[in-house]
């Protein structure tokens, strides 16, 4: 092979782009050797290969060393001949974590895999080395069609518990995998405008806009402009580059525009399904706007926006008689829902604690139960997994008839911030969002400035309103936040710093003690929206409630919104400001 160096004749073999290298080592030796022989030749360079990576003679890449399906084994040869201490260090803290052997198998070769890429030890390995392995192992995933642990994100946090890793690096790889801000060119190109002027007008207004505007609401702008608005002119009018509609295109517009068209698999074919666009309205009036800025502005700067203004399709008196409306159909709405789920709350909050206190004592009744031996536990069978030690993030059970296993840990986990999620959302009646954001900070005092009493206060982050808020915390919301702060506690008393992904903005904010966060392994975590509304959904469905349709019931955090307004009018109380939009500030009940 040509090349100076082992790593320049590897290179120039062309191994990393064959399916199998050892057939392609093989091949020129194989003539005259039966299919043992060759089979015994294909392990000795196997055997041969892992020498000289571990001696860092060769250096693979990422992507090969995932595929590849030889050298096996590169942990256990790295650990013997490069890092003995380094590899200890990480069985112990895996031991320590009682982490299981798939787990332990998958992070410790991906470390492998990285030191035969990079060299160096363990301790050696840097954030971006586990940035690198981050791309390679979700191709290897797609390619494969299947996880396999390419993915796992484990051995991150194992090297990452080594010491060696800045503070500001990443808590886990989930910091790579999630989607930042685009810019308003990648936000209008998403949706393939053909016509270039319009394209360019379009990133033109959505960047005047973006000094004043959050990014979330720029992107929904995008959307309804760049693909509600002008790509459905293009498909329906080949051609168009004129902002200037006939009536006629302008109509057909307007009616499609109240219809969202969705695709569904029913019986292995696509159906396409035909449903009113709830937020019509709110799409025209946003492009009612966009015309009447661009006649604005064209005032001041007539040579950028001028050449554009034209007579906008969209009358205000269709924006009054249809926003009406709308007001209607969705106060219809959200009225129906409240009739539905008032009545039921009371069922929802004592099915959450009956679930909390059941995990809590069937963990208790497994964990004092030695592994191998059975347990009756509200009348089912369990026995405990044989290798299931209490430090680990799991605790395994299983059913001596069927097999079936449970795993008591999740289960109580997952029972316990169901009922701190609907506990603190109707108590208190905040946004999703700003339950997600409560911190250890938000629990302030204030002393009465006549009696010199102490009021405890949750203060509230600024979100759709932009103004903080203080609520007055009652006795039973002071026991529910109690009762989380006492168990996301560390020994040495402090609160879990963690780092939450701001899924409108698409950004991860700085870390903070926050309240709704669990530990998983070596690493704690906020509560995701999505996921307390599966643990809210999932507790509900145990009622086996079901609406007026007769479906299964479904409550989202926002109705527990509803609920507490209507429950604070219903009982004559005064309400929060930013709870029923008429008050300015938050009127204590004392």
């Amino acid at each position: 092979m040509p090349g100076s160096t082992w790593q320049a004749r590897w290179t120039a073999s062309g191994a990393e782009h064959a399916a199998d290298w050892r057939i392609l080592a093989v091949t020129p030796l194989a003539a005259g050797r039966t299919e043992t022989a060759v089979s015994n030749l294909k392990s000795r360079f196997s055997r041969g290969l892992s020498v000289l990576i571990c001696a860092d003679v060769i250096r693979p890449s990422l992507g090969w060393l995932l595929a590849t399906p030889s050298p096996k084994n590169l942990a256990t040869a790295l650990a013997r001949s490069r890092d003995p201490q380094g590899f200890a260090v990480l069985n112990d803290q895996c031991q320590r974590l009682a982490v299981g052997d798939w787990a332990r198998g998958i992070a410790l070769a991906r470390i492998a895999m990285i030191m035969a890429g990079k060299g160096g030890r363990a301790i050696d390995i840097t954030a971006g080395d586990c940035i690198q392995m981050v791309q390679p192992a979700a191709e290897a995933t797609k390619a494969s069609g299947r996880d396999r642990g390419y993915r796992s994100a484990f051995f991150y946090q194992l090297v990452r518990s080594l010491g060696r890793f800045p503070d500001n690096a990443p808590a886990s790889t989930r910091a790579f995998h999630v989607h930042g801000q685009m810019s308003v060119e990648e936000m209008i190109d998403r949706y393939g405008i053909q016509c270039r002027p319009i394209r360019d007008l379009l990133v033109d207004y959505l960047r005047e806009l973006q000094a004043g505007s959050d990014y979330a609401t720029v992107l929904q702008l995008s959307y309804v402009l760049g693909k509600l608005f002008w790509r459905d002119l293009e498909l329906h009018h080949p051609g168009i580059a004129s902002l200037g509609l006939h009536h006629e295109v302008a109509a057909a517009w307007k009616l499609r525009m109240q219809v969202k068209t969705t695709t569904t698999v029913e019986g292995g074919e696509l159906v396409e399904r035909h449903t009113p666009r709830l937020s019509a309205i709110q799409h025209l009036g946003n492009v009612r706007t966009f015309y009447l800025d661009i006649a604005q502005w064209a005032a001041d700067d007539p040579a950028r926006w001028g050449p554009w203004v034209a007579v906008c399709p969209i009358r205000d008196g269709e924006l009054t008689s249809g926003r009406a409306k709308t007001a209607a159909a969705r106060k219809s709405r959200m009225d129906q829902r409240t009739r539905e789920r008032l009545p039921v709350l009371p069922t929802l909050v004592t099915a959450a604690e009956n679930r909390r206190q059941r995990a809590t004592q069937a963990l208790a009744a497994v964990l004092a139960t030695e592994p191998g031996r059975e347990i009756t536990i509200d009348g089912q069978a369990l026995r405990r997994a044989e290798h299931s030690p209490e430090s680990g993030t799991h605790l395994w059970a299983e059913d001596p008839a069927t097999c079936s296993r449970r795993d008591l840990k999740a289960e109580e986990r997952r029972a316990f911030w169901a009922w701190a999620s609907i506990e603190v959302l109707r108590l208190t009646g905040i946004r999703i969002e700003e339950l997600t954001e409560l911190s250890h900070h938000s629990l302030i005092q204030y002393r009465h400035a006549t009696t010199g009493e102490l009021i405890p206060l949750l203060q509230i982050t600024p979100s759709k309103t932009d103004a903080e808020r203080l609520l007055v915390i009652s006795p039973e919301l002071a026991d529910v936040l109690a009762t989380i702060v006492t168990r996301i506690r560390q020994p040495d008393g402090g609160i879990p710093l963690v780092s939450a992904y701001d899924y409108h903005e698409r950004i991860w904010n700085p870390p903070m003690p926050l309240l709704f966060q669990w530990h998983w392994r070596l690493e704690d975590r906020p509560l995701s929206p999505n996921m307390i509304r599966q643990l809210i959904n999932d507790t509900l469905a145990s009622t086996e409630l079901t609406g007026a349709s007769g479906a299964p019931l479904r409550v989202t955090p926002h109705d527990f919104r509803r609920l507490f307004i209507t429950d604070a009018e219903m009982s004559d109380v005064a309400a929060d400001a930013s709870f029923s939009g008429r008050r300015e500030r938050f009127l204590a009940g004392a």
